[in-house]
């Protein structure tokens, strides 16, 4: 029996770019479903209900922003945003709003299609009760019913806020997450704006998890926007 391949919404206006990405994805085994105005893009994720929407945020008819609030109000399939704005602020609010990552144009095929893996395993796995509430990606493991982690199978002691921390950030692998989004996780919404909070605690989990604290593998920056927990692809 043959399975049903996963869609993917491609809302986005410039003729290159639909083409690179309809070659990309159906390469891939996707199915493919285009809009090329926001409004079409809204009109064909109710339809269709993708299992994940590319969006472009300089559409013809309405902003990107827009489109993601809107999806946003009824869909929580992930969105990843494709744009040739590259401003730390446009990511952050891009993010804020509910998009679940952000590639800046022009961005490869390779990166493309891990970011879009990442994505839908971090949807898939959402979805689903975990039968063992253990996650582990490369060297890093974390026992979420235990609240034992693990560094290159070495059991590291983290404090209530660094656990809390490592916690959200290893269940969200793979995903870009901005200031405001952790801080509200771990200190609350009273602290959203504390970012100082976050680079210490972040420097402090370097330390006690990373190989080379100076070189992160897997707790990295995303310049102005947050961090990322690597996942593996």
């Amino acid at each position: 029996m043959t399975a049903i391949p996963l869609s993917i919404l491609v809302v986005e206006d410039e003729p290159q770019v639909q083409k690179f990405l309809r070659a990309s994805l159906t390469s891939e085994g996707y199915r493919v479903i285009e809009a090329t105005t926001g409004a079409d893009g809204l009109a064909q994720a109710r339809t269709h209900n993708p299992d994940l929407v590319l969006l472009d945020l300089g559409l013809p008819d309405m902003d990107g922003m827009e489109v993601t609030t809107r999806l946003r109000e009824w869909s929580r399939r992930p969105i990843l945003v494709i744009s040739a704005r590259g401003q730390e602020a446009d990511k952050v609010k891009a993010l804020d709003l509910g998009a679940d990552d952000y590639l800046t144009k022009p961005f490869g095929t390779f990166e493309l299609l891990a970011r879009i893996r990442v994505a839908l395993r971090n949807a898939a796995t959402g979805a689903e009760p975990r039968a063992l509430p253990v996650v582990t990606t490369g060297t890093l493991r974390i026992d979420l019913d235990k609240r034992q982690v693990f560094a290159s199978g070495r059991e590291v002691h983290l404090t209530p806020n660094e656990y809390k921390l490592f916690a959200y950030l290893m269940q969200n692998s793979g995903k870009v997450l901005t200031h405001r989004q952790l801080l509200k996780e771990v200190w609350g919404p009273a602290y959203a704006t504390q970012t100082h909070y976050l680079r210490v605690y972040m420097v402090q989990l370097r330390h006690k998890l990373e190989a080379n604290p100076a070189r992160p593998t897997y707790l990295t920056t995303e310049p102005g926007v947050g961090y990322r927990l690597k996942a593996d692809f």
